[in-house]
């Protein structure tokens, strides 16, 4: 039996009241006629920006420990291009040491209030150290000492614990710039494949995927 905090499925009516915008939006035809996936996904990420609440780059990253373990985690995109989608973290926390084991992950966004997903699969390369400087440098001051004091994904006894580490280091880095920790770092997701989703009525959904092909892309629509 369904538990009663879960939702029903919407009728034709909540369809029609609550989704039309959406749906209407969804159903124009030429948001599916391109030649190559990230132009498109810049142009999503764009009209999520203008809809949704909060981290519009905001995505589920899914990897795979040394036992062979699956794990998923929010992270935030910090940069996306022809080269691949790339965020940073801590190289020793459980997604580092993933990485490490295992240097291939799967991406998800999901956005909403737009109706609309993207999943990207690909091997993960970590980003060069003039890279990963410059995106330290500009964090605010506070996330930039914060990476030095947290030993994250370790465990920690209590809440006091850490902030007497952030007050530690902020004492230590008084006056001076804060440089970034050598196991600060950055990694890019290469795509090998990117498939575009969008909500249509009553589950005859979109779906559009790119797969890699040497210098360009082949297109495939799928069942939904």
């Amino acid at each position: 039996m369904t538990t009663p905090v879960i939702p029903p499925s919407p009728t034709r009516e909540e369809y029609a009241e609550h989704y039309a915008a959406a749906l209407a939006a969804n159903g124009d035809e030429s948001i599916f006629d391109r030649a190559e996936p990230i132009g498109l996904f810049v142009e999503w990420l764009a009209d999520a920006r203008g809809t949704e609440p909060n981290d519009a780059n905001a995505m589920a990253l899914a990897t795979v420990d040394a036992d062979g373990q699956p794990d998923a985690r929010m992270v935030l995109l910090k940069d996306v291009d022809a080269g691949g989608f790339t965020f940073y973290s801590n190289r020793e926390s459980a997604k580092g040491l993933a990485l490490a084991a295992h240097p291939r992950a799967g991406l998800l966004f999901h956005w909403k209030t737009l109706r609309r997903q993207v999943r990207v699969r690909g091997p993960v390369e970590p980003v060069s150290a003039d890279e990963a400087d410059a995106y330290f440098a500009s964090r605010a001051r506070e996330s930039r000492i914060g990476a030095w004091a947290s030993e994250q994904s370790r465990p920690l006894e209590s809440r006091e614990e850490l902030e007497l580490a952030v007050a530690r280091e902020t004492a230590r880095f008084e006056g001076r710039e804060v440089p970034r920790p050598e196991r600060w770092t950055g990694w890019r997701v290469i795509p090998e494949s990117i498939e575009f989703w969008r909500d249509r009525p009553f589950r005859l959904h979109d779906r559009l995927r790119f797969d890699r092909a040497g210098e360009s892309w082949t297109r495939t629509r799928l069942q939904p």
